[in-house]
């Protein structure tokens, strides 16, 4: 009798705290004051805003189970092949340059391609009919109300830092003074426009006098960039910059039909709220 009384009165203590760090239910499936604190600093949202989103994203995940969506493990690796083929880029050196950038590993670099390629999917099973393709005057007019976004430097100057060893290039950009000769050197003037889209961005987030992440220079060694000087901001022709624009219409269009799609789901689905983070 002693023995079942402590049982069932850890397996209360222990219900208790689980519930006790249970935020929202959505259907069933629990949403943590853990959950929506660390949403609110990733995203700078408030409570309330945080919430939505992880509800948003519960609906999501638990729609892409009722439907039965998978997304192979092939499938991922021909997204990063094709990306890091994009980029002149082997799968390795891809690796290389998304954990440099971003700090993510190939684990998580592979995770975040497969929630990408399942929304794909679940939008493709929701929508009625595929998103049209945006027409000229469509995209003048978003041209015109975004020139800001388009606007980019003319050109950049820089040195470019390369060495077949990583940590000898890391002590390079760790002090600027130090010299080695299994590190070379090269000036150079790059122009905006002759330079790939992945090099003007990496460029671009770097302030002046200051080094680049090291990344994969495609040739089994590893690059940085010390940017010496910006020339002046140009504006860029819609030409220029149409395919950028596409992509960002259709990824709106898409977004509306999810978030309406998902605003109806929510006015029927079983939504508890239990308690808000303080």
């Amino acid at each position: 009798m002693y023995k079942i009384f402590l049982v069932l009165f850890f397996s209360t203590v222990l219900f208790a705290k689980l519930v006790d760090g249970v935020a929202i239910t959505v259907k069933g499936s629990a949403i943590t004051l853990y959950e929506i604190k660390e949403e609110m600093k990733l995203s700078n949202l408030s409570a309330s805003a945080a919430a939505d989103a992880l509800i948003r994203k519960k609906l999501e995940e638990l729609e892409i189970q009722e439907r039965n969506i998978k997304v192979t493990s092939s499938e991922v690796y021909e997204d990063i092949k094709q990306t890091a083929s994009q980029n002149n880029m082997s799968i390795s050196d891809f690796y290389e340059a998304v954990r440099n950038a971003n700090g993510l590993t190939s684990t998580q670099l592979k995770e975040k391609i497969k929630q990408k390629l399942l929304s794909q999917k679940l939008y493709s099973a929701i929508a009625y009919s595929s998103v049209s393709k945006p027409s000229d005057a469509e995209l003048e007019e978003y041209y015109e109300l975004h020139k800001d976004e388009f606007a980019h430097p003319s050109a950049f100057d820089v040195i470019i830092y390369a060495a077949d060893a990583k940590e000898r290039l890391q002590e390079k950009v760790d002090n600027p003074m130090f010299y080695s000769p299994d590190i070379q050197t090269n000036e150079q003037h790059l122009p905006y426009e002759k330079i790939s889209p992945e090099l003007a961005s990496l460029l671009e987030r770097t302030p002046l006098n200051t080094f680049t992440p090291i990344v994969p220079n495609g040739q089994g060694g590893f690059m940085s960039f010390y940017m010496k000087h910006i020339e002046s901001t140009k504006q860029a022709g819609i030409e220029g910059v149409k395919n950028q624009i596409i992509s960002k219409i259709m990824a709106e269009k898409r977004e509306r039909v999810l978030g309406e799609h998902f605003a109806r789901i929510k006015l029927n689905a079983e939504i508890k709220k239990i308690r808000m983070p303080k």
